[in-house]
C-alpha cells in the first residue's frame, strides 16, 4: 500500500509516516516548508518528500506509484478546504482521511492495544516517560511521540509488540477516534477554542473519551471536574497529596506528577514495583524542546498554554534557586487565534522573571477576520510589576544581541515557543547552535 502524507513535516503525522514506512507501507509526502525534521524523516528513509503542495506534484508521485490513502493533518479541510492535494485526492478517488484512521487500521491490523496519554497540557512528555519507562523494562513497544527523544526514533513500529503508545490529541476531537486499552489524562484545562465554544464542550469531550478507554489514570480533581464517580472500577484515581510524588526527582513539580502518573498506569500493565517505577523515571533523560538545553545558560520550551509556561516556569524555578541566576524570557504565542481566548491569562504567569522579550505570535490556522495582536497590545495584559520588565521585540539581530548580552551575565535564558518551522525555536538554533 501506498500512502501519501500531506503535512509530513508536523510533529503529528511525521512519527506516524515513520511507523507506516516501518510496517512495511510505502510511505511519501509534502509539505509547505523545509524543515529540520524533514531532514530527519529524510535520515530515516523518507526520501519521497516535495517540499511546496501542489497538484503537480502529488499527480507525479501518484503517476510513479498510484498512491492508495491519502492522509492530511486535523486542520487541512478547515483551513483549506480548496487546497490542491485535497482536491486531487478527491478527483482521482483516493481513500483520504485524518491521521487517526489510518492509525487505527494499523492498530487493528497487527492486533496492537493502545494506551493513550491525553490531557491539556504535558502529553508529549509524558508520552515520552512512557516510551523510557517501557524500555528500561525491556519490554517491546511501537509508539509515536510528538518530539524527538534520544533514546529511540519519534515514531516506531515493533513486529512484536503488544503495546502502541500514543499522545491522543484533543484538537479537533481526534481522541475520540480511539478505544484505548488504556488511557492517561494528565491534566484538564481548557484550550481549543475554535473547536471548543465552552469549558463544558471541553470537558464533555474528555468525558466522552473516558467512556471509550477500558481503564483510565488520573487526577481527583479532574475526575471531580468532569463529575466522575470515584467507585468507577474503571478508573484509577490519583492525589496530588500521594507520597511517591515526593520520591521522584525530576526537576519541576509538573514532571514529578506526570511521571506519577506513568508509574500507576505501569504497575497496572506490568505489576512491577512502583518503587522500581520511580526508580526507572528518575532516569528520564528528557526530551527536545521541553527545556532543552540548547546552549550554555540557554534553553527552549514547548510552553504556549498558561498552564505550560506555568510548568516551563517551576522547572526555571528550581534551577535558579539552585544557581541563583536571574530567569529571562522570550515569548513567542502560538496562534493569534489562541491569545484572543487566552491573553488576559497571563497577567502572572512569568512571574519570577526579571525580563521578558515578547516576540510576534506564530501565526497558524489563523481567523482571518481577527485582527493581529501586536507583543506591545499582548504585554498590557500582564501584572504591572511584569510589565516593568517586558518589552517587544522581533527576532533580529538586535534580539541576538541582547540575548548574548544575558548570557555573558550568567543568566538563565528560556525560550517559549510551539511553533514549527520559521519559529523562535528554530530561529534560536539557527543563531545559537554550533554544528
Amino acid at each position: 500500500m501506498h500512502i501519501y502524507f500531506s503535512g509530513i513535516g508536523g510533529t503529528g503525522i511525521g512519527p506516524l509516516a515513520l511507523i507506516a514506512k516501518q510496517a512495511g507501507y510505502v510511505v511519501s509526502g509534502s509539505d509547505i516548508h523545509n524543515s529540520q525534521y524533514i531532514d530527519y524523516l529524510k535520515a530515516h528513509g523518507i526520501n519521497d518528500i516535495h517540499i511546496g503542495q501542489t497538484k503537480e506534484a502529488i499527480s507525479r508521485v501518484h503517476k510513479a506509484k498510484p498512491v492508495d490513502w491519502f492522509v492530511y493533518s486535523s486542520a487541512l479541510p478547515r483551513t483549506n478546504p480548496n487546497h490542491p492535494e485535497l482536491l486531487f485526492a478527491k478527483q482521482c478517488n483516493i481513500r483520504s482521511s485524518k491521521r487517526d484512521d489510518l492509525l487505527n487500521e494499523i492498530l487493528s491490523q497487527k492486533k496492537l492495544k493502545l494506551i493513550a496519554i491525553s490531557g491539556t497540557h504535558g502529553k508529549t512528555t509524558t508520552t515520552a516517560m512512557t516510551i523510557w519507562a517501557f524500555k528500561e523494562l525491556g519490554i517491546k513497544l511501537s509508539y509515536s511521540v510528538g518530539a524527538k527523544i534520544n533514546f529511540g526514533e519519534m515514531g516506531h513500529f515493533e513486529p512484536d509488540s503488544q503495546y502502541f503508545v500514543y499522545e491522543a490529541d484533543e484538537f479537533d476531537r481526534n481522541f475520540l477516534s480511539f478505544h484505548p486499552y488504556l488511557s492517561i489524562i494528565v491534566g484538564i484545562a481548557y484550550d481549543h477554542h475554535e473547536i471548543y465554544p465552552t469549558q463544558g464542550d471541553y470537558n464533555e469531550a474528555f468525558g466522552d473519551f473516558i467512556e471509550q478507554s477500558e481503564r483510565t489514570v488520573l487526577w481527583d480533581q479532574d475526575a471531580e471536574k468532569l463529575g466522575l464517580s470515584f467507585n468507577d472500577k474503571r478508573l484509577a484515581v490519583e492525589s496530588y497529596s500521594d507520597p511517591g510524588i515526593e520520591m521522584l526527582k525530576l526537576i519541576g513539580l509538573f514532571n514529578r506528577r506526570d511521571a506519577f502518573l506513568v508509574v500507576k498506569a505501569l504497575g497496572y500493565l506490568t505489576n512491577e514495583p512502583e518503587e522500581k517505577l520511580i526508580k526507572i523515571l528518575n532516569r528520564f533523560p528528557g526530551l527536545s524542546r521541553r527545556f532543552e538545553k540548547i546552549a550554555d545558560n540557554l534553553y527552549s520550551d514547548y510552553a504556549h498554554t498558561p498552564e505550560k509556561i506555568l510548568g516551563c516556569m517551576s522547572v526555571a524555578g528550581e534551577i535558579s534557586a539552585k544557581t541563583a541566576q536571574k530567569i529571562v524570557i522570550i515569548y513567542e504565542p502560538l496562534t493569534n487565534r489562541r491569545m484572543h481566548y487566552t491573553a488576559n491569562d497571563h497577567k502572572d504567569v512569568f512571574e519570577g522573571a526579571s525580563a521578558i522579550y515578547w516576540v510576534p505570535s506564530y501565526l497558524s490556522r489563523e481567523d482571518p477576520h481577527q485582527p493581529v495582536l501586536k507583543p506591545a497590545e499582548l504585554i498590557k495584559n500582564l501584572s504591572p510589576e511584569l510589565q516593568e520588565v517586558a518589552k517587544p521585540m522581533e527576532l533580529d539581530e538586535d534580539l541576538v544581541q541582547t540575548i548574548k548580552g544575558h548570557l555573558d551575565g550568567g543568566d538563565l535564558v528560556v525560550a517559549m515557543s510551539g511553533g514549527g518551522g520559521g519559529s523562535l525555536d528554530e530561529w534560536l538554533r539557527n543563531e545559537f547552535v554550533r554544528v
